[in-house]
């Protein structure tokens, strides 16, 4: 369904900044990239397979796999709802996919709903991802990403 080695590591938490803060006093992080994904910078959003208006602020930092520090903002997602649940800490492990249209086909086959998914993070208008119900089994989401 989803191969390879995860890309990215997610958390969830209630404030990137003071988040960045707490890193950069004990592991000295510098080069963290910041920016806000919602309705002003995506072209679709959703929310279990319907139409939605969200915005999350993220923390990125390196490769290989990058660090994901996510902090939902504005309207009812998966992020907000997870970290009023579980609090902050893990949130998902991201895989690069060829289309996240086609994952999603699949992972709804073998039993994995897409419970949220948004298309074009990147500034050319490409990009998209999908985060699939793996917490019963695993502990945490998956990610696909398709950069």
């Amino acid at each position: 369904m989803i191969l390879g080695n995860p890309i990215q590591v997610g958390l969830i938490v209630a404030d990137v900044q003071a988040t960045i803060a707490r890193r950069r006093e004990v592991f000295g992080d510098e080069d963290w990239l910041i920016v806000e994904n919602g309705p002003q910078t995506m072209r679709a959003l959703f929310v279990r397979g319907e139409p939605a208006e969200y915005s999350m602020r993220l923390g990125l930092l390196g490769n290989d796999p990058q660090l994901e520090l996510l902090q939902p903002l504005e309207g009812d997602d998966v992020l907000a709802e997870w970290l009023a649940r579980r609090g902050e800490g893990l949130h998902h492990l991201g895989y690069r996919v060829d289309s996240v249209d086609a994952t999603i086909e699949r992972m709804q086959k073998a039993g994995y709903a897409c419970i949220q998914h948004g298309y074009g993070f990147n500034p050319d208008g490409s990009g998209a991802f999908a985060y699939f119900d793996t917490e019963a089994e695993l502990g945490h989401l998956v990610e696909a990403l398709e950069l």
